[in-house]
């Protein structure tokens, strides 16, 4: 960036920190092409509105280190577990972070004939933002064809039909009504095309009177004034699609290294070579940084924090799966406030394709990423969005879960080589619709990879790859002779363990046998979902850590809830690096 580009947009910038009385506490400065922002504000409402100036003077990224009263961002939990397993070992590729956006990558990365790891520092994939979101596979809407995500959503939404033959996962192409509270929305109905045009969305969108609403969802609230119909919305469930993407990378010859934690990287010159982690030193030819909520700190261990990830809270709301069928939609009526912020699409309710409803989710700025607490003024505010159908109830709720997004301030995604590190790779900043975006963010990024490791070394195409995950219907979801068949020939199938999901022992037993070798509770609820239902695995519990121990030949006292367990005590040399990076 010339020096009077940036004079420019360094003068606009101290005119808006001047105009929100943040000027004297706020220092600038310029990284390359990024603003880097430091001091001490008094709220998280000072802090974030901060964080927008800055984006929207135009700079390549803001990295916003404001603390708030003194206080910093909490530290990242470290996995407890410390060995040397990974020392010595060699790698043509590593990706860190273990969410349908890393997995996905490995899958497509292991077309090729390549030595691919994918270290994540949870016990097993998809227990953070992939395991705390709505599954929703958004039509590619809501964000302007100018940015990366609005590009990236069509194409995923796209793809997933494709990818759920392939992987043996379930969707439900249910759509989604933008619903009208008020008459003057019908004005927008134009524009709202015009978006959908110059996204390329697809399916017969367009405005649908309040008569059509009750038509194509009969129990959809009567005040509504119509709303604007997406039929390309869909929902999967984001835990199996981040297993069944896992397990077919794993099948096809990656690794998964769980409770692995990068806390540090080595580098020749202005290229990554090794990997400190708290199970060893490894070496690689290629770093890619899928790491979710961390993904800025990553980057600053290589060199290349240009970008600061701020976290952005979610709750959501499970319903009991009695009510399957009463909602055919994912439906959402939002206030013109929240459109007008853009920040959020202010949630909704919605049919999961395991039967249960779900509401929500809302958004809240927090300071802690790995924040999954839930809070009673969310439930609060997310039960709204049962009026939006009248046949559900508060009485109807089983659970409610939290969730963090991994936002940039310019709220995009960043999928691009590294400007600064010849072999680092970033699919950063992966919100909204990043669940949706997967499949062609992967897509993306193993091209861009493919495109560096080809400098270093012969890359081909795997001669035996399968893109095929073998997965059996669950036995719930069969016809009566085809369960008939089944149990003949294997009677652990027709003993149901998980009353509430109607597991089976047979199917229980096929899930600790996975392809990944993580077999704790909560891994066998992710596969299998025992445990899952209404009484949240009071029945069933002692009989899944039973087969558990039959199967893997441990005692029931070694069988986890959720794995080894992390700690924020930082026993590691240079973890420093996590608390602000290297910029």
């Amino acid at each position: 960036m010339d020096s009077k580009n940036f004079d420019k947009k360094l003068l606009t910038l101290q005119k808006k920190l001047k105009r929100l009385r943040l000027g004297e506490k706020i220092k600038i400065s310029l990284d390359v092409k990024s603003v880097v922002l430091e001091g001490d504000v008094s709220s998280m409402e000072e802090r974030i509105a901060a964080g927008y100036a800055a984006a929207r003077c135009g700079f390549k990224g803001v990295v916003n280190d404001l603390t708030i009263n003194g206080k910093g961002e909490k530290p990242m939990h470290l996995p407890k577990i410390k060995d040397s397993l990974l020392e010595d070992r060699n790698f043509d590729a590593v990706i860190i972070g273990g969410g349908v956006i890393g997995c996905a990558i490995a899958r497509e990365l292991s077309r090729y004939d390549l030595k691919i790891a994918l270290f994540e520092k949870e016990s097993d994939v998809a227990m953070q933002a992939s395991g705390h979101n709505d599954g929703m596979i958004h039509p590619g809407f809501a964000d302007s064809p100018k940015k990366i995500k609005g590009k990236l959503n069509i194409r995923g939404n796209r793809m997933y039909t494709k990818v759920s033959e392939e992987l043996g996962f379930e969707i439900n192409r249910c759509g989604s009504f933008f619903l009208f509270y008020h008459p003057v929305f019908k004005l927008l109905v134009p524009l709202m095309k015009r978006r959908c045009r110059l996204n390329g969305v697809d399916g017969d969108y367009g405005y649908r009177s309040r008569k059509l609403v009750k038509k194509i969802d009969p129990f959809m609230t009567d005040k509504n004034y119509g709303g604007f119909w997406l039929p390309s919305s869909g929902v999967a469930s984001p835990m199996k699609v981040t297993v069944c993407y896992a397990e077919n990378a794993c099948e096809n010859g990656a690794e998964f290294f769980f409770n692995t934690a990068l806390i540090g990287v080595k580098k020749e010159g202005t290229a990554v070579t090794e990997l400190i982690t708290n199970r060893g030193t490894c070496r690689t030819k290629l770093l890619i940084n899928a790491a979710g909520v961390w993904a800025d700190k990553v980057a600053g261990l290589a060199g290349d924090r240009f970008f600061s990830i701020h976290a952005r809270k979610g709750t959501d709301a499970i319903l009991d799966k009695r009510l399957k069928g009463l909602q055919k939609t994912g439906s959402a009526m939002p206030s013109l406030l929240r459109l007008r912020k853009g920040h959020s699409k202010g949630g909704g309710i919605m049919p999961c394709v395991e039967g249960n409803l779900l509401i929500g989710p809302n958004a809240v700025e927090v300071m802690d990423r790995e924040d999954f607490s839930t809070r009673p003024e969310a439930f609060e505010e997310i039960k709204k969005h049962l009026k939006l159908n009248s046949k559900v109830s508060p009485s109807d709720i089983i659970t409610y879960y939290s969730g963090t997004r991994a936002c940039t301030w310019e709220e995009d995604f960043i999928i691009e080589a590294s400007e600064r590190v010849d072999n680092l790779v970033h699919a950063a900043g992966i919100q909204s619709p990043g669940f949706a975006s997967a499949p062609a963010i992967a897509e993306d990024i193993v091209k861009i990879s493919v495109s560096i490791l080809k400098k270093k070394m012969d890359v081909k195409l795997k001669e035996n790859f399968s893109p095929i995950r073998k997965a059996m219907k669950p036995v719930s979801e069969m016809e009566t002779e085809e369960r008939k068949a089944l149990i003949e020939k294997n009677p652990q199938y027709g003993k149901i363990i998980c009353r509430c999901e109607e597991v089976s022992e047979g199917e229980i037993r096929d899930a600790v046998k996975n392809p990944l070798n993580v077999f704790t509770l909560d891994a066998i609820k992710r596969r299998v979902r025992a445990g899952a239902g209404r009484c949240h695995g009071g029945f069933c519990t002692p009989h899944i850590l039973k087969i558990i121990a039959e199967e893997k030949g441990i005692p029931v006292e070694k069988i986890t809830k959720k794995g080894e367990g992390s700690a924020l005590v930082q026993p590691i040399e240079n973890f420093e690096a996590f608390s602000g990076g290297e910029k």
